[in-house]
């Protein structure tokens, strides 16, 4: 419940395009006011192109606190930090920035660590697993760098763009963390898949890999939220297969964000 609502209240925005599917601002405001600070997030649908007029605009704003970037703008959110944390500085990529005490902008990227957080609070190890990821955008970036920095022994990677999947395994890979490869639509070698594409969101969406070639131990993973199971999910479970939705990953990508947005 919200408890506080006035004019001294700390603003946080959620940016993305679109936005409707996020659900982060009531549980990220109920968070707020659980931990007594007076603030309140509040969606804002903004496409790619006036991402920078909407910034110069939060910098006027002396009430916004921070910023939650979601799809499309985790990288070009990144752009307008002054600062970042190695993370963040590594996969020049940012899902949640805070504003400093000179109004200037210090990012983080926190999804693959929920992403990983999530599938450990399953009860399953990471360490050792062959993993595929699906989706070298935002998303998957930080999700591939959190599998190789939890000890999988390979991660391969597939995504319908060749060059961003390249530019991300080249990425990866510099971190000698374990063996990073291209992949495919065959998930059927890997003990952990994860979808970090949209892929699912809309009806038709097709699958973002080969369902049918998914063994029953396999731990499938997905980010989307909306629906809550999603086809992916859906069919996973019909196979046995242990799964992780984007609602349980959100459950742990809010606890994180909120950490970093109130650091001093």
């Amino acid at each position: 419940m919200i408890k506080q609502l006035n004019g001294e209240s700390r603003v946080f925005f959620i940016v993305g395009d679109p936005i409707a599917q996020v659900k982060s601002p009531y549980a990220v405001t109920v968070e707020l006011q659980k931990r007594g600070v007076n603030g309140v997030c509040v969606p804002a649908h903004i496409a790619p192109v006036d991402l920078g007029d909407a910034m110069r605009t939060f910098n006027r704003m002396q009430n916004v606190h921070g910023i939650i970037a979601t799809v499309p703008h985790k990288f070009s959110a990144f752009d307008h930090c002054k600062s970042g944390t190695e993370r963040a500085n590594f996969l020049q990529a940012s899902n949640v920035i805070r504003r400093g005490g000179d109004g200037s902008w210090h990012g983080d990227m926190v999804d693959g660590l929920a992403m990983a957080a999530a599938i450990e609070r399953k009860g399953h190890t990471l360490r050792d697993r062959k993993a595929l990821l699906v989706g070298a955008g935002g998303a998957g970036t930080a999700i591939g760098h959190a599998l190789l920095s939890a000890g999988v022994a390979s991660l391969v990677v597939h995504d319908t763009d060749s060059e961003r999947r390249d530019r991300l395994i080249a990425k990866l890979a510099s971190l000698n963390l374990g063996t990073v490869g291209v992949g495919s639509v065959d998930p059927s070698a890997n003990d952990i898949v994860v979808n970090a594409t949209p892929l699912g969101m809309r009806e038709g969406d097709p699958y973002p890999f080969d369902v049918g070639r998914i063994q029953s131990g396999t731990i499938v993973g997905d980010v989307i939220t909306v629906p809550a199971v999603s086809p992916l999910i859906a069919a996973a479970r019909g196979i046995g297969c242990p799964t992780v939705t984007g609602l349980d990953m959100f459950a742990e990508v809010s606890g994180l964000m909120i950490d970093f947005l109130l650091e001093t």
